[in-house]
């Protein structure tokens, strides 16, 4: 049986304890999967903290995928009969990418890696996510996955529900100047592709930055499921209905008021959106 019921955990994280991080995540996971929820989902860099000031120090944290926090984490997933997904730092040979990796009762699904990176944070020493995009299938509930700044790029997201997401998680680190971000893109996202979207923001201070939490779950129409309107811990849940998802057509009044915004496209107009940037984006900085 796919997931559909979602538990998006709000929380804070300690800088480079990772051991102490994945404690708290899989006591909250278990939490979770107590009150009812099979697909649990946690912030961008729960298991690492994001405010590193070098790639050295972010390197310290970084674990492959599969590694041993994803196998701890798989194990938990595994007794519970639940699917995870979780922020991480991960390193793959000598790469450096900020992840998410989705973890089920069976083991590791597979791992998202950022695809566009702002200029703060551990961001600013890891590498692009080299794609390509998918969704990962979970027993018939298909998952879109992006990470924070994703979000704000209408192209991913729409590309997810192209290639059939149900659902799309979005953990995140939203800090004090990303308010308008956390209360106007969730709902957008979900409404322009059809689609559950989910964002699980962070909370606490860390490394001069205050994060805001705001987290919150919207369905298929852009309307609020569950939210957090505050920066302290919270858990939201919400039912997620896959053929609400699937059904792209919303029928007000047959045939006098109907609207597609999936299938009614115009992509022969949309050649701008492909064409290759002057210099393709490598990363920032490298300290």
């Amino acid at each position: 049986m796919p997931p559909t019921s979602l538990a998006v955990v709000q929380t804070d994280c300690a800088l480079a304890d990772t051991a102490g991080n994945l404690a708290m995540l899989l006591r909250k996971l278990h939490a979770a999967a107590d009150a009812g929820a099979d697909l649990i989902t946690f912030p961008e860099c729960v298991l690492s903290g994001y405010g590193f000031a070098s790639r050295a120090a972010t390197l310290e944290v970084a674990e492959p995928v599969p590694g041993p926090s994803a196998a701890a984490v798989a194990e938990a997933c595994a007794a519970r009969k639940v699917w995870c997904v979780f922020g991480l730092m991960e390193r793959a040979g000598d790469r450096l990418y900020n992840s998410a990796a989705v973890v089920g009762p069976a083991g590791v699904v597979g791992c998202y890696r950022k695809t566009h990176l702002p200029c703060v944070g551990a961001d600013k020493f890891t590498d692009p996510g080299p794609g390509p995009l998918g969704v990962f299938d979970l027993d018939g509930l298909k998952l879109g996955v992006g990470v924070c700044f994703d979000g704000g790029f209408p192209e991913l997201p729409r590309v997810l529900a192209l290639l059939g997401a149900d659902l799309i998680v979005l953990p995140t680190n939203w800090a004090e100047k990303a308010m308008t971000t956390a209360r106007v893109m969730p709902p957008a996202r979900a409404l322009e592709n059809g689609v559950f979207f989910a964002a699980c923001n962070r909370i606490g201070t860390e490394s001069g930055f205050k994060y805001i939490g705001h987290s919150s779950i919207h369905d298929p129409t852009g309307s609020p499921l569950a939210t957090a309107d505050h920066d302290g811990e919270a858990v939201l849940f919400a039912r997620i209905d896959v053929a609400a998802a699937r059904r792209k057509r919303v029928v007000n009044i047959p045939g006098e008021y109907e609207v597609d915004r999936v299938n009614w496209r115009r992509p022969e107009l949309y050649a701008a959106l492909t064409a290759p940037l002057p210099e393709p984006f490598r990363g920032h900085c490298r300290r």
